[in-house]
């Protein structure tokens, strides 16, 4: 038997980038990043090192075998996909990996762990982020990235001054909620619609100002063959969203994705490229161009 501790690499792999995600006004996705520097990295290194044939997790996706080899898909189970925090896998490591759940309903897990008298069987759903489990992950921003809580100016894209808000970690593109004052403008409900972290600024705009249609993609992972030109295909936004009709062109550096119909694009979140149920691959969203 091995006990790991991997504390002080979960503390910088992910709370640490966790925080300097927010302090950059960028959305983090953090069990993205957990996934893919600790579990699909340190411990498939551990793993092969131990001489093991695979590695087995609780991750609902699964992996499916093609002609041109294992590939990567969502679990069978929509509502628990969570094949959109793991488009950053080694394609290597595909072959290695063991999704024992994603054939599988979360109903049946829990009638499997009951009949198996295993003590999680009624274990109520996690909603929360591990090691924030408070919800309150301003509170943890503050405390590492003191200039993520600093108070600053709301304003509308045209830059007149509408509010105040009490740090940019408080705010992601999107969000209606906490804008005090600045909530309404002119009869419409204001929503994020960017975050000027340097600036300690927080943009808003109606509902209609979220439309983008492109969005520049960094970090990208490819789990198929790199496409030589445009890539038809649908692309996911966000993990609770629908993937959606888009192109996306890849310059061997990074992805620029041109979506079909006008959505939200959140800096720091993921786009996922996806082939039906297959998973092409994704990267972190640098940036969004205004619907024109």
């Amino acid at each position: 038997h091995y006990v790991l501790d991997m504390e002080a690499r979960f503390r910088s792999a992910v709370i640490e980038d966790f925080a300097d995600t927010y302090a950059r006004g960028e959305t983090p996705i953090p069990c993205l990043r957990c996934n893919q520097r600790l579990k699909f990295a340190d411990l498939v290194g551990l793993a092969r090192d131990l001489g093991a044939e695979a590695l087995a997790t609780g991750h609902y996706a699964r992996i499916a075998a093609t002609p041109d080899g294992p590939a990567l898909c969502r679990a069978a189970d929509p509502a628990r996909d969570q094949s959109y925090f793991l488009f950053a896998l080694d394609r290597a490591d595909l072959a290695f990996l063991r999704f024992p759940l994603g054939g599988l309903r979360k109903t049946e897990v829990r009638a499997h762990a009951a009949r198996l008298a295993l003590p999680v069987a009624g274990k109520p759903d996690s909603q929360d982020i591990c090691f924030v489990p408070d919800g309150r992950h301003a509170d943890l921003v503050a405390r590492l990235r003191p200039e993520a809580a600093e108070p600053g100016e709301v304003v509308a894209p045209d830059g007149a001054v509408l509010g105040r808000h009490r740090g940019v970690a408080r705010y992601t593109v999107g969000q209606a909620r906490g804008l005090g004052e600045a909530s309404w403008r002119a009869g419409e409900r204001m929503h994020v619609v960017a975050i000027d972290a340097a600036r300690r600024r927080v943009v808003v705009g109606p509902r209609v100002a979220l439309g983008r249609r492109e969005a520049l993609v960094r970090e990208v992972t490819w789990l198929v063959d790199p496409p030589a030109r445009a890539l038809r295909c649908a692309v996911k936004l966000r993990a609770r969203e629908a993937p959606q009709p888009a192109s996306v062109l890849w310059d061997g550096m990074r992805a620029r994705v041109a979506l079909d119909a006008p959505a939200t694009v959140a800096p720091g979140q993921a786009a996922v490229f996806y082939d039906g149920d297959r998973v092409l691959g994704g990267g972190i969203i640098a940036a969004a161009s205004v619907d024109s």
